[in-house]
């Protein structure tokens, strides 16, 4: 471990550095390239094109050649013309036909839990309780009696009418405390070591808006369910400074090898911050990061609040966001629903104080300047969110310019859908979790609901602003998964035929401003970057595939595609 992080250290500090003297001539010239600036207008809301958009007789790219100079755009258009830039150190770089977007933005992410995941056991797509302690007993092997073993994945939506225990783990696994979390983190399995380290037992009190499964024998049985998850996961030994920043690190560099040249990461803490602003004091950042801080962490709320909002949006870590946590997932019931599961009469799932939200805390941070991102799922937790947010709106008119959003806005009443455009809120969305979760999303719903969930075209038609992300390390954030999701609403077998819901999908154009212009204008930067523009920054992803071809050709190809190249602030920071 100690020489893959010195390994991963020094690959950084030789790759990463973006500080260029700058020069008579071009940095850097793209050639014979197929370019979509995005420069036409976008969509109407039913997805109708713009009479400018490249698209007279099938699409076509609208330039074939970029020149960067001092970390931005210098000129776009045809080859011949962008050859005149060259001077003698300029680096010319013939794509030969590759696809260049302006630079792709996952808009709601995880990084740390990226970088570790790299580092637990991965049990995505595990479809047994057998094969999930499998894996877990296979790295016990490798591990020191006596250590923690933490894996992430199994899905807690899929497994809900069968949760697992702690039996067979603790069977096959009796000397480590293992802790593993399901693939959104509403869930989490522990063997009987793991309860036995903690101290959780029959007396354990269990947190409000949170679950511990008890067995017959009236103990926990080793399932914890929504908030009584950090239970067990916040008593787990934190990782070193060092090892933050490591898992940082990975995780974005991670994110730049799939195309990525910016992330908004959702619920950061006081050591999650701590380590990427020395990572940005050291020059070592390797994409950019919109920093959404963690409500439930207090104590940095209260430092942020005092201090204030990043005013700036040019540094490589800009912090202006705060990310607040209103109700649990669909998957494990916590969703907050307006009428009772289809599944589990009785039941409504949980929201606001029962789930942690703190109103007073979040409105201060409001009136001080933040944009906040609420995460809600279900129909009631969405309408109470809207109503909070109408309600801070009246009080303080000065809070409703700052683009706040709704991270997930999974499921809609009909009568909520127009007012997310009302209010300018953004709704911060995942195509993957559509097609995740169309085996059982329906069940929890029931055939009328249903209507409402995942409504990425009702919302446009509704005025509402839209921007697509991942949520990762829950969901693949690939972002050719993430296009053929967004227009096709299939899974990656093509299923169902037809697309599920398939008057809810959106169309390419719209999908990569999704990820792009959109995503920029979460993030206050639509002046800056989302379009590959003269004057704007040199942000650029450079693929494979045409995606606005495929999408009419064979939109299943699309998850075929490679990413080629992520060039940030006008430097390489991936090459295939």
């Amino acid at each position: 471990m100690n020489k893959s992080i010195l390994l991963l250290f020094g690959l950084i500090l030789t790759g990463c550095s973006q500080n260029k003297e700058p020069e008579l001539g071009a940095d850097m010239i793209l050639t014979n390239a197929r370019i979509y600036t995005m420069r036409w207008d976008e969509p109407d809301t039913n997805g109708i094109l713009s009479s400018k958009a490249p698209n007279k007789e099938g699409w076509r790219p609208d330039a074939n050649a970029v020149v960067i100079q001092n970390s931005k755009i210098k000129f776009v258009g045809q080859t011949t013309k962008a050859l005149s830039y060259k001077g003698e150190s300029t680096q010319i770089i013939d794509l030969a036909g590759a696809t260049v977007l302006p630079g792709l933005v996952d808009s709601h992410t995880h990084i740390f839990g990226v970088g570790a995941a790299l580092e637990r056991v991965d049990l995505i797509g595990v479809s047994t309780e057998e094969e999930m302690v499998a894996r877990v007993a296979e790295r016990a092997k490798i591990t020191p009696k006596g250590d923690w073993i933490v894996g992430r994945g199994w899905d807690e939506g899929v497994w809900a009418n069968r949760y697992p225990d702690k039996d067979l783990l603790t069977k096959f696994v009796p000397d480590h405390p293992v802790f593993l979390s399901s693939l959104h983190s509403f869930g989490g399995l522990v063997n009987q070591k793991a309860l036995d380290v903690v101290g959780i037992n029959s007396t354990t009190k269990v947190p409000v808006g949170g679950e511990i499964r008890l067995g017959l024998d009236g103990e926990p049985n080793g399932l914890f369910l929504n908030r009584a998850v950090p239970l067990v996961r916040d008593a787990i030994p934190p990782p070193s400074q060092e090892a933050m920043m490591i898992r940082a690190l990975a995780g974005l560099n991670q994110m730049a090898e799939d195309g990525f040249v910016a992330v908004h990461d959702a619920g950061l803490d006081t050591s999650m911050m701590r380590a990427l602003e020395q990572l940005e004091e050291q020059n070592l950042l390797p994409i950019r990061v919109y920093g959404m801080l963690s409500l439930r962490d207090e104590s940095l709320m209260e430092k942020w609040i005092n201090k204030g909002p990043d005013e700036d949006i040019d540094s490589m870590l800009v912090t202006r966001s705060v990310k607040a946590y209103y109700d649990g997932a669909l998957g494990s019931r916590g969703a907050r629903l307006l009428s009772d599961y289809s599944d589990l009469p009785g039941h409504r799932g949980i929201s606001g104080n029962g789930y942690g939200f703190n109103e007073v805390l979040m409105t201060r941070a409001m009136q001080k300047g933040f944009q906040v991102a609420i995460h809600a799922i279900g129909d009631a937790g969405n309408r109470e969110v809207l109503d909070i947010l109408e309600r801070v709106f009246d009080e303080s008119p000065s809070t409703k310019s700052n683009r706040h959003r709704i991270e997930h806005a999974q499921i809609l009443h009909p009568d909520d859908l127009p007012r997310l455009g009302q209010l300018g809120i953004i709704a911060s969305m995942e195509p993957q979790h559509a097609v995740e979760d169309k085996t059982w999303a329906e069940v929890r719903l029931g055939a009328k609901r249903i209507k409402g969930a995942y409504a990425w075209r009702s919302l446009r038609q509704n005025k509402a602003h839209l921007t697509f992300n991942s949520d990762n390390p829950g969901s693949d954030h690939n972002i050719f998964y993430g296009l053929h999701s967004a227009i096709t609403r299939q899974d990656k077998n093509s299923l169902p035929e037809g697309g599920w819901y398939k008057k809810e999908a959106i169309n390419v154009d719209e999908a990569i401003r999704a990820y792009t212009s959109w995503s920029a204008y979460a993030s206050f930067k639509e002046d800056v970057t989302g379009v590959i523009d003269v004057g704007r920054w040199a942000d650029l992803s450079v693929m494979n595939v045409d995606p606005f071809l495929i999408s009419d050709d064979s939109p299943v190809d699309l998850l075929d595609g490679q990413i080629l190249m992520t060039i940030v602030n006008g430097s390489i920071v991936y090459e295939r």
